[in-house]
């Protein structure tokens, strides 16, 4: 797993598409933290956070892509699949190859936030630590429901292209949930649809709000995705 997982990361690096992600990474977050917080002279991050969210259900797709995808497409993925690492071990670095790059670039959030604190400090203010840490986490664990939806569509396809719009395609889908839910009449029905937000599960975590219910949600998908992933695998493995 963790060779695996060194030569996802490597394969990042020896490629553009590591730096591009954390450049567009580091460029969106600067952008917004400017027009949420330093063109209004405000040190709550939490509309920086939210607009991430937008931007990471674009950009991650772009991360994930290649993951398996490429394999298939070179045909490399048979000398993996047969060599002794567990598919569990295949599916886990991949994961966690994907999420290091994106925790790499997420370190860029924590260092507006040690900025806006020595500003703060320095105007007499004191900076909301509590709250950053909890749009810190959402930040985190919707990267990794990212990550894991990218890695489960790139196993369907040799096609990279496919790849990451049907990943940016069910990103969406699962979005749109707390939408669909203002449609429906029923109220039981609809209570159990905006249940399944992620958005509204995010948005929570942007005001501030560290919710171990919402966190376990959160993993409750990543476990989902990356479980059918394996199972995609296993079915070629033995196929």
């Amino acid at each position: 797993m963790l060779a695996i997982m060194k030569r996802e990361i490597r394969a990042y690096f020896t490629s553009p598409l590591g730096y591009v992600f954390l450049a567009a990474f580091c460029a969106f977050s600067g952008l917004f933290l400017w027009l949420n917080c330093l063109a209004v002279g405000s040190a709550v991050m939490g509309g920086t956070f939210q607009m991430m969210f937008f931007v990471n259900m674009i950009l991650i797709p772009v991360l994930t892509m290649r993951t398996l995808a490429d394999d298939k497409r070179q045909k490399t993925d048979q000398l993996t699949l047969t060599s002794p690492v567990s598919i569990f071990g295949i599916v886990a670095g991949k994961f966690l190859g994907a999420f290091a790059v994106f925790l790499c670039a997420s370190l860029v959030m924590l260092i507006y936030g040690v900025f806006l604190s020595t500003a703060t400090a320095q105007s007499g203010g004191q900076f909301d630590w509590g709250s950053f840490w909890g749009y810190y986490a959402g930040l985190i664990l919707m990267g990794a429901v990212f990550i894991s939806i990218g890695i489960f569509i790139s196993s369907l396809t040799e096609s990279q292209m496919i790849s990451a719009v049907g990943s940016i395609g069910v990103n969406i889908v699962v979005c749109l949930f707390d939408i669909i839910s203002s449609y429906i009449s029923n109220e039981t029905l609809a209570g159990i649809i905006n249940s399944l937000s992620v958005f509204y599960k995010y948005s929570e975590f942007t005001q501030g709000i560290f919710s171990l219910k919402n966190a376990v949600f959160f993993l409750s998908i990543i476990i989902v995705f990356n479980f059918l992933t394996i199972r995609v695998i296993e079915r070629r493995r033995y196929a």
